[in-house]
This record gives C-alpha cells, sequence and structure tokens, in this order.
C-alpha cells in the first residue's frame, strides 16, 4: 500500500486535467483527491496498491489530451486509514 501527493505543473487548469485525474484513479481503484490550485498547478494524494499509484503516476506526466504538463513533483506519505473513494476537492 503506497500513497503520495503530487504538485503538477504546466497548463492542467481548464483543460479538464482534475476530472481526468479522478477518472484514471477511480479506474485504478486508488482512494484521494485532486484540486486546483490558486498558483495554476493541480495538486492529489492517492492511495492504492504500489503497481497502481506507479500507473496513475506515469499516467500524470501526460494527462488529459489538452493538458500541457511541464512538471510533476511527487513525495510519498504514510497511507491513511478510513479512505473510500476519490474525490474532487474545492478551495473553500
Amino acid at each position: 500500500m503506497k500513497r503520495i501527493h503530487a504538485k503538477v505543473t504546466g497548463r492542467v487548469q481548464g483543460v479538464f486535467y482534475r476530472a481526468s485525474t479522478r477518472d484514471k484513479a477511480r479506474s485504478l481503484g486508488l482512494t484521494g483527491w485532486v484540486m486546483n490550485m490558486p498558483d495554476g498547478s493541480v495538486e492529489l494524494e492517492a492511495q492504492g496498491p504500489d503497481e497502481k499509484v506507479d500507473d496513475l503516476i506515469t499516467w500524470l506526466y501526460e494527462g488529459p489530451p489538452y493538458a500541457r504538463v511541464q512538471d510533476v513533483e511527487i513525495s510519498e506519505l504514510s497511507p491513511k486509514d478510513g479512505e473510500d473513494a476519490f474525490e474532487v476537492r474545492y478551495l473553500s
């Protein structure tokens, strides 16, 4: 079991990056969240089996068709108990 935090920069807002990340993570059976940030980046946390998380990381570098990913910063976190879905979060 692995949990990561990722910050994705480039042209990643307004191109369905957030929704596509949610869909990809759900298709891989991962839990966590994804959110647009004020600086134009997208941040997320994802958790699941190591190989499924690695599949998501690979996908993050490409994203949906209109995205232009400049960089992906990944850090590993401790897994969280009790999380049962992958959701889109919004800044409050």
